[in-house]
């Protein structure tokens, strides 16, 4: 079984940066397309960015294009979601999430079939 952890989540000023991160121990990430999502209370997850297994095509929201960038490091294990240029409203917890077709990725939730636990992320002065 895939879990996925992320990390990096925290407190920062508007207009700041974060670097989340996501692991799985046992998995290679490479074999899986991987999303980041967002949730915030009372609403729908959201996607908010994709890597395409195999392509490493890019896909981003809206609300987050030219600000957010996701990104692997294969020797590591890991994927990366650099936020910059952070605002109150990108408050929230933040997830990963696997897809084990994944070529290319989507920003639907229901395309993946493994979720971490989420790191939360507050933008606030």
């Amino acid at each position: 079984q895939l879990q996925l952890v992320e990390s990096g989540g925290g407190l920062v000023q508007p207009g700041g940066s974060l670097r989340l991160s996501c692991t799985a121990s046992g998995f290679s990430l490479d074999s899986f397309a991987i999303g980041w999502f967002r949730q915030a209370p009372g609403k729908e997850r959201e996607g908010v960015s994709c890597i395409s297994r195999a392509d490493g095509r890019t896909y981003y929201a809206d609300f987050v294009k030219g600000r957010f960038t996701i990104s692997r490091d294969t020797a590591k294990n890991m994927v990366y979601l650099q936020m910059d240029s952070l605002k109150p409203e990108d408050t929230t917890v933040y997830f990963c999430a696997a897809d084990s077709y994944g070529v290319p990725c989507y920003l639907e939730r229901d395309e993946y079939e493994y979720w971490g636990q989420g790191t939360q992320v507050t933008v606030s002065s």
